[in-house]
């Protein structure tokens, strides 16, 4: 599955080449929660965060003369974990979660402090569950395959981002996202997960060849 997911990606970030200015790479740290109903329909509500990497990649593409919109789309690698009990049964649960998902944004340029740049970026994914387990008590289960999480999750992301050039074919950037995600499934569900993620990265974007581009 993750040999699949791979490919397709490539084809994708190939296939937008032709008409992409630049290529970002970027990677971090994410801090996620879970909102989480277990079978009967009962949440776990003491369950605490835990931090994960993050890696993506792509292109952007400015959309307007003045460069101050900017649209992006690439492929991400996220990771993402929780712990926590349930008292009342003596259950300690924990969760280690892999995703690959495309993603789809829009960048927004703010204002600009000598070469040191602010934008504010809003994106939609798509991620899909590439390995997984989920640990109760003293018993590890495998999640990849499972009806419950072998679902699509669609998200939904806002942040703000700092950009600075550090060369005229290249320009760091820092930012923090947040996002929440819906699960999209069908028939009926025993156990129901979604996310809140907090994200903290770091980045590169580099000027394709014909790309004389400005930051």
């Amino acid at each position: 599955m993750l040999k699949n997911y791979t490919i397709a990606a490539v084809i994708l970030l190939t296939g937008l080449s032709s008409f992409g200015q630049q290529l970002y790479f970027e990677f971090g740290t994410t801090l996620s929660s879970f909102n989480y109903e277990n079978s009967q329909g009962r949440p776990i509500d003491n369950l605490l965060s835990q931090s994960k990497s993050y890696y993506g990649m792509g292109y952007r593409q400015p959309i307007n003369s003045n460069r101050t919109l900017f649209l992006s789309i690439g492929a991400s690698y996220t990771n993402y974990g929780a712990i926590g009990s349930e008292p009342s049964i003596d259950n300690y649960f924990e969760w280690d979660l892999s995703h690959i998902g495309a993603k789809a944004g829009l960048g927004l340029k703010l204002f600009q402090l000598r070469d040191l740049t602010f934008l504010a970026n809003l994106s939609m994914a798509s991620e899909f569950l590439i390995r997984g387990t989920q640990t109760i008590n003293n018993d590890v289960y495998n999640l990849v395959g499972e009806k419950e999480f072998n679902n699509n999750i669609f998200f939904l992301r806002g942040g703000l981002e700092m950009q600075y050039p550090i060369s005229r074919s290249t320009a760091i950037f820092a930012g923090y996202t947040y996002g929440k995600s819906l699960l999209i499934s069908s028939g009926e569900i025993s156990e129901k997960l979604t996310f809140n993620a907090h994200h903290f990265g770091l980045g590169f974007i580099i000027n394709l060849p014909r790309c004389y581009c400005s930051y």
